[in-house]
């Protein structure tokens, strides 16, 4: 594969991840707060709506591991993304709670099988091809998926827009991504992923601290990558920021890789994704327990600047360790992320109507990811930062 045809192939996955996953998933924090005030919904029915997406994304994630959808990852991923956008413009056109939880279940879904099968194909090949430091071009996809949602529900806000056509909207200009990525996903790449017999990592165990560790980051970041808004909007002090703070949140996202995998290279992916759990635990707490100007936006670069790293980080992590079933593995550090993120906004929901207030599940946020941080310096005992870095190419 040539330069040009590696970078290609990058940027399809950019704006896959950025359809699929940065407004897909993540456009429902800056439409939450106009729903919660047009639907009359508490923090709880909020956080319900939350976990359904992210229960359709776990078992999204366990069915596209499954070894039948390595065969075809392209067909896989193209199906995934029309689904993700129809799922989300079709949000717009409810005003039920069963048939949102419902229709945002399946976009769940469809946002596990882009992640699965664009990175399974995407880190594939570029390792193959000796170009694995455009991964980052990859995962950049979703921080800046995430910018151009916030935009685009500000701008439609400027104009008078209601919730329903903040959804129609953002559905559209997914849909117009998920067309650019298809042109540039050429039909060549959709062939079943070949490795080496002469592999002796055949048949290794998977790697359950980092599963465990995967799952815990999960339910670490997605309280306040939920209820961020929420929070702005609701604290006087600060909510002048209301417009921006998710502008924010993907900024700082969009850097975030190239860095993490940087430090990853240089001291091991798992010490690296250690440092990174830490410093989002940091994050999270910064939330609700330095609610000013100063302390919300250190809160949105902390937590931006390392969720997508984290997930760089977790999934490299969890190549390196597979050996030659990555989908395999990918495909149950996805489930695992899922289901943390799924128990995450119910928790948090729950927890918000019955003490007031976010700081108990936040707190618990925290602790969970400093938890991952340890079991993640756990998994580095069996493979080596110098290791990774060849193996990652």
């Amino acid at each position: 594969m040539t330069r040009r045809e590696s970078l290609r192939l990058a940027f399809s996955g950019l704006l896959a991840m950025a359809a699929a996953l940065g407004i897909g998933r993540f456009v429902y924090t800056p439409i939450l707060p106009f729903m919660l005030d047009a639907l009359s919904w508490s923090k709880a029915d909020a956080g319900l709506v939350a976990s359904a997406n992210f229960l359709g994304y776990l078992a999204g994630a366990l069915i596209a591991g499954h070894s039948i959808f390595s065969t075809a990852p392209r067909r896989w991923l193209l199906i995934a993304l029309a689904v993700s956008a129809a799922t989300t413009a079709g949000t717009g056109m409810l005003s039920d709670t069963t048939a949102i939880l419902c229709v945002r279940g399946i976009g769940g879904v469809a946002s596990a099988f882009v992640i699965v099968c664009a990175s399974t194909l995407v880190l594939d090949r570029l390792s193959a091809a000796g170009q694995g430091n455009l991964a980052a071009i990859h995962f950049a996809g979703v921080g800046i998926g995430i910018f151009i949602s916030a935009a685009v529900v500000a701008s439609s806000i400027a104009y008078g827009a209601g919730w329903p056509s903040l959804w129609t909207v953002s559905g559209s200009v997914a849909a117009l991504m998920a067309v650019l990525a298809a042109v540039l996903l050429q039909p060549t790449v959709d062939e079943p992923i070949r490795r080496s017999a002469s592999d002796g990592s055949e048949g290794k165990p998977a790697p359950i601290m980092m599963i465990v560790a995967y799952g815990l980051f999960g339910f670490g970041y997605v309280i306040t990558a939920t209820f961020l808004v929420t929070i702005v909007r609701q604290s006087p002090e600060v909510r002048s920021l209301e417009p921006w703070i998710w502008m924010l949140f993907g900024l700082a996202a969009v850097p975030s890789v190239p860095l993490w995998q940087h430090l990853g290279l240089r001291i091991g992916l798992m010490r690296a994704y250690a440092i990174a759990s830490v410093v989002e635990a940091i994050g999270v707490a910064a939330s609700v327990e330095w609610v000013t100007i100063r302390g919300v936006c250190a809160s949105a670069v902390l937590l931006g600047g390392t969720f997508m790293g984290l997930t760089a980080l977790g999934l490299m992590s969890g190549r390196v360790l597979a050996g030659t079933r990555p989908q395999r593995v990918i495909g149950l550090m996805t489930a695992s992320f899922g289901a943390g993120q799924m128990i995450g906004p119910s928790v948090a929901g729950f927890l918000a109507e019955s003490t007031g207030s976010l700081r108990l599940p936040s707190g618990l946020a925290a602790a969970a990811l400093v938890l991952a941080g340890v079991l993640a310096l756990g998994s580095s005992i069996h493979s080596s930062p110098v290791a990774n870095a060849r193996r990652q190419g």
